[in-house]
């Protein structure tokens, strides 16, 4: 399966507008964790497995494939690390992460220390 790419068709827009393309790109399973995880990188491929807990080989090896080809994550000496553009999406995805910890204190009532423990 190919990435998401701006110009063609994806998930939510038939023109591909850039948008949507990135939507897609970070809607895949795992993508976003992978991302907030390297912002405090550089991770060999078994210390980010490990990292995100959960993850599969195979899905953390599709999610770095798919991020590289974005040119959002890169491979070093050290292992997998954001790009410059990477750390500049994290940081533009950083205020989200704000906002929904006051939605989710406001709308569905959830304690402070609930919605902290969404940032790891």
């Amino acid at each position: 399966m190919s990435i998401p790419t701006p110009g063609q068709p994806v998930r939510g827009s038939k023109t591909g507008v850039p948008i949507m393309a990135l939507f897609d790109l970070l809607g895949r399973t795992w993508a976003l964790g992978v991302l907030w995880q390297l912002q405090d990188g550089p991770y060999t491929f078994r210390e980010l497995q490990e990292k995100c807990e959960s993850i599969s080989p195979s899905i953390l090896n599709s999610r770095i494939k798919d991020l590289r080809k974005a040119a959002i994550v890169e491979r070093t000496l050290d292992g997998y690390q954001l790009t410059a553009r990477g750390h500049q999406l994290v940081t533009i995805i950083r205020p989200f992460g704000e906002w929904s910890r006051e939605w989710a204190k406001e709308v569905f009532h959830l304690p402070e220390d609930a919605t902290q423990a969404t940032e790891q």
